[in-house]
């Protein structure tokens, strides 16, 4: 019983992150490439080009992996990198809390890390990878 509560949770989780992700991707799709990348160069991001492909895929494309849970460590490491180059290029200045602070992308990035790590056997992961490894290590040999 607890197992699957377990696993329940960790959908939730990775659902409410993904969520928050993909919404600021689908800002960037807006936007478009150049206009993401015009307003990652104004912020002193490098290859802002790249980084805006970049951000654009982990968010949203990454996003739904996350939620369906497939590539999770990937995806996770992923969310990490874009909020670390958010935190340092638009929140660090504005301290932890307040308007503009980085409370949020600090706590989503350590979610979606711990999540992308152990998202739980709901996923296309756990499918996958994961069950096929138990079912081999339960054999006897």
């Amino acid at each position: 019983m607890f197992a699957r509560v377990k696993d329940v949770t960790l959908l939730l989780g990775r659902i409410g992150v993904a969520v928050v992700f993909l919404a600021h991707g689908l800002q960037k799709w807006d936007n478009g490439i150049q206009g993401t990348a015009g307003f990652f160069g104004k912020m002193g991001i490098p290859l802002p080009e790249v980084a805006a492909v970049f951000a654009m895929t982990v968010e949203i494309l990454g996003s739904i992996a996350f939620i369906v849970g497939f590539a999770l460590p990937l995806v996770a490491i992923g969310y990490v990198v874009v909020s670390v180059g958010a935190l340092l290029s638009v929140h660090i200045d504005n301290g932890l809390t307040g308007q503009g602070g980085y409370e949020l992308v600090f706590v989503l990035a350590l979610a979606g890390l711990a999540l992308g790590f152990n998202g739980g056997r709901i996923s296309l992961d756990h499918l996958l990878f994961w069950s096929k490894r138990e079912r081999r290590e339960l054999q006897p040999a």
